[in-house]
């Protein structure tokens, strides 16, 4: 089938509730949008995610970890299907079992789709039950406009937009600028002071965008605490216990149903650092857990 025979127009009294809102702030709000594919219901969360295109491994590895500790909850990522850090957002979601939305600068039909090489992405995105939006009409090719036309609907429909790594002049902040605009909650991952790639993060950190270190963090500042405990909650239940882990050891594993850091983990386990860092390293010898990019997690 053709691909373009699965595009269906939306119209602004149907536009999902916070697109609804931020296009009457736009100066120029589309006349209606594109989709292929299943719009996730407005009870659920959304988070535009948006980043480098030379993303650093630092700016992979919070990517990934940030969403795998969203597993479980109602949340949509939202991002733009191009080259790096958009393209691991959509690929953390769907290891994560999340809906996401894929929001190119361009038409929706395959042959548009930029770049060409993530057309399986979409298609797995498609499967896996979320969608592709697009404001351009299905043969509409990527180009200098249609890109920051593009990072305002995806601010628009998002509650929260999450920078993972921007230089001061990029696309990304962009996005974040949108958000912004729309009084929507800009979050930021916190890199180096060395790197030309954190300078955006900390621009608009020092314009009051929260910044999120951890799975936690994220959790809190989308509001999802209680339905995180719920989650965990319910894992606890369904996981089986280990016979070969001591009562400690396994309470250790069972705080780390998302990736902690150091720091957090003892805090979570409410007992002395030195004992905590005893059973980490044990567990860390075992092979049973690991630390990476500060980042404690089960293997």
């Amino acid at each position: 089938m053709n691909s373009t025979e699965n595009i269906r127009t939306i119209f602004p009294a149907d536009y999902p509730r916070l697109l609804k809102e931020a296009v009457t702030i736009m100066d120029d709000p589309p006349k209606e949008i594109y989709i292929r594919g299943d719009l996730p219901s407005d009870d659920h969360i959304f988070l535009t995610v948006v980043g480098s295109r030379q993303y650093s491994e630092y700016g992979k590895a919070a990517c990934e970890s940030l969403i795998a500790g969203l597993h479980g909850l109602p949340v949509v990522i939202v991002s733009g299907l191009a080259l790096g850090i958009d393209s691991i957002a959509h690929e953390a979601a769907l290891a994560a079992g999340l809906q996401t939305i894929a929001v190119p600068g361009s038409g929706l039909a395959d042959e548009m789709l930029y770049p060409p090489t993530h057309i399986g992405i979409a298609r797995r995105i498609l499967a896996a039950g979320g969608c592709l939006l697009s404001p351009f009409e299905k043969t509409v090719m990527g180009n200098k406009w249609t890109f920051p036309y593009r990072n305002a609907i995806m601010a628009g429909l998002s509650h929260a937009t999450l920078v993972i790594e921007a230089a001061t002049q990029s696309g990304t902040l962009i996005t974040a600028r949108r958000a912004m605009d729309f009084y929507r909650d800009v979050l930021v991952v916190p890199g180096s002071i060395f790197s030309k790639k954190s300078e955006g993060a900390f621009e608009y950190m020092r314009e009051g965008a929260t910044p999120i270190a951890c799975a936690e963090d994220l959790i809190f500042a989308l509001g999802l605490e209680d339905a995180a405990r719920a989650r965990d909650t319910e894992t606890e239940k369904i996981r089986p216990l280990r016979p070969d882990l001591t009562e400690s050891e396994q309470r250790l594993i069972a705080a780390l149903a998302e990736p902690r850091s150091r720091d957090r983990l003892i805090q979570a386990l409410g007992i002395q650092a030195a004992e905590a860092n005893a059973l980490i390293s044990k567990l860390e010898l075992s092979g049973v857990i690991e630390e990476r990019l500060g980042q404690i997690r089960k293997v």
